[in-house]
Order: C-alpha cells, then structure tokens, then sequence
C-alpha cells in the first residue's frame, strides 16, 4: 500500500502528516471526563453551570467620573472549542447601579443579527453584556450596537434581563487586554464599547451597549471569574486544564488603590462548581490554576490574596 504523503509520525496524543491538509495537534488541557473524576473523588457534579473560582478585589473608594475599565489577562495554553470555557476579566461591574460583566469564550453564540432569533455559534470570541436596572424589566436590542457583520446579539431573561453583544475573535494562549470605554452620549443615555487588544497592541472591536446616565460612578469593587458552562451544541464539556492570570484592574487608565482582594470557590449558592482549582497571589495578578477534581478543606473555601502593587503604572 502506498500512502499519498512524505512522513507519517505518531507522538502521543499528536498526529502530524506532512504533504497533506491534515494536522491534529495534542490538546494540552486533557484531563479525565469530570464525572470520573468525581466518581473517584466522591462527590456529586452539580448542573452547570460551574463557577471554578470568583475573585473580588474590594477598592479604597469607588471612582467617579468613570471612563474605562482594562483588565490583563493570560492564557498559558491554547483552549480548544471542544471546551465550554469563559474566562471573565469583568466577572460583575456596576456603573450607577447598572450592572455589566464580559470576557472571552471559547463557544460563543446567539443572534445573527436583530431581526433573528435564530441561535448560531461561532465558536471563540469576545462578549460584552448587561441587565436591565432592576433585571426584571426587559432591556430590547436598542441597546446593543454591534461592532461589525459578524457580531452576535442577544436580549433575553433567562439569566435575568439583559442585552449582550458577542464577536467571532481566535484567541489562544497568551496576554490579552479586556477593554470598556466610554462613548458618546445620546438623549440622556451613553455608548459603552467593548474590544480585546492582543499583546501586540493589535485591537479587535467587540461592540458596545448603552447605558442611562451620562456622569458615571463605579462601584468599590470588581470581580472576576472562570467558568465551565454549557451550549445546545456543547451540553456537557470537559473540564480543561489551564492557568489563568488576571491581572490588577485598571480605571480611567491608571491602577485603582485596593484595601483587599479574595477568592471564593462557590458550593452553595451558585453558580455551584465542583472543587478543581486554586487562586493564589503573585505580585500584583491572581493565578487561576485549573486542574482535577478534589475534596476542598472548608476552611479554605474563601480565602485572601495577598497582592502587592509594583510601582509603576500601565
């Protein structure tokens, strides 16, 4: 038999065949099915989605006279989209009360555009979302501008009421910037547009939500998460393997003045998670370590993080 293509080599989990389309590279955040590692664990899976760690990063005084919002965050290793995992530098904000959160997915989805309501996926991207001011009154897609034809859209109450926007963007392992900023003003209300800038310095548009008001007060804290969740396409994923970093939370440009930061591994309360990661302080970033699952000590079950500032600014 002969085969069509210069060298076939198998090497672990990688299959690479030189001279034709096909490479298949070794997914590096491969861990047991979560159910079997729970069944060895002893625990139950609660349903997702699962909150793998929170971190809070509690202020001196809130900011006044908000303008943006920047966080670093790193990816030591390219996640799959066979994977349902968000990563969300912005895990819950407030502006005036309003509240917003986003990040990056590795699957995310939604409407084609406004008049759809038609759900696709267009596996990784950014995402930009925000409720309404009490979460129960419904907040239509006049609040959502998109930032180009391939943008994804969404109003809907199923997590409380809230508009979002969502962009196709290939992110892999490596630093990327989340960015919120302030646009312009309208009939008493403001344009607030998301965009990830690689660390390059290359800078990819998300889209933007309005927001009533046009002075705006941010609140004295921020947050925030990772999260495995789960799609009509992706019901169940696998748990992947991974270390995040977030880095300290920038306002108006400059780092704000911390009196504390936290993690917290929610199991009561949600979004429940089982127990497979750990958050610990180096300098002035917080390290997400996604790994097995396992049997947490309460007592760690929220814990400090000891940060510390360098002195130079952004």
């Amino acid at each position: 038999m002969i085969l069509d293509v210069s060298i076939l080599i198998f090497r672990s989990f990688q299959l690479l065949i030189i001279g034709s389309s096909f490479v298949f590279a070794e997914d590096l955040c491969r861990q047991p099915a979560p159910e079997e590692m729970a069944k060895s664990a002893g625990i139950t899976l609660p349903p997702l989605p699962w909150h793998v760690a929170n971190i809070w990063w509690d202020f001196q005084k809130p900011v006044e006279h908000f303008t943006s919002l920047e966080v670093d965050v790193t990816i030591d290793r390219d996640v799959p989209s066979d994977y349902n995992l968000y990563i969300s530098p912005c895990g819950i904000a407030k502006i005036n009360g309003l509240q917003f959160y986003g990040g990056i997915q590795t699957n995310i989805n939604g409407w084609a555009n406004k008049d759809s309501r038609e759900r696709v996926h267009r596996g990784k991207g950014g995402i930009f979302s925000r409720w309404s001011s009490d979460q129960k009154t419904p907040i239509g897609l006049d609040h959502v501008q998109a930032a180009a034809e391939d943008c994804l859209v969404e109003s809907a109450g199923y997590e409380g009421e809230f508009a979002s926007v969502r962009r196709p963007y290939s992110w892999t392992k490596g630093t990327y910037t989340w960015c919120i900023t302030k646009g312009a003003s309208e009939g008493g209300s403001t344009w607030f547009a998301c965009s990830i800038r690689d660390g390059k310095g290359a800078v990819h548009e998300v889209g933007s939500l309005r927001f009533e008001g046009t002075d705006f007060t941010f609140w004295e804290r921020h947050s925030a998460f990772v999260e495995v969740y789960s799609t009509s396409k992706l019901p169940k994923s696998g748990l992947p393997k991974v270390k995040v970093t977030f880095g300290w939370p920038r306002l108006n440009g400059k780092k704000v003045l911390l009196k504390k930061a936290h993690a917290y591994y929610p199991d009561q309360g949600g979004p429940d998670s089982p127990d497979c990661a750990w958050v610990k302080a180096e300098n002035e970033n917080c390290i997400v370590e996604v790994g097995p699952i396992f049997k947490r000590d309460e007592t760690q079950r929220r814990h400090e993080l000891m940060l510390k500032p360098s002195n130079t600014e952004p």
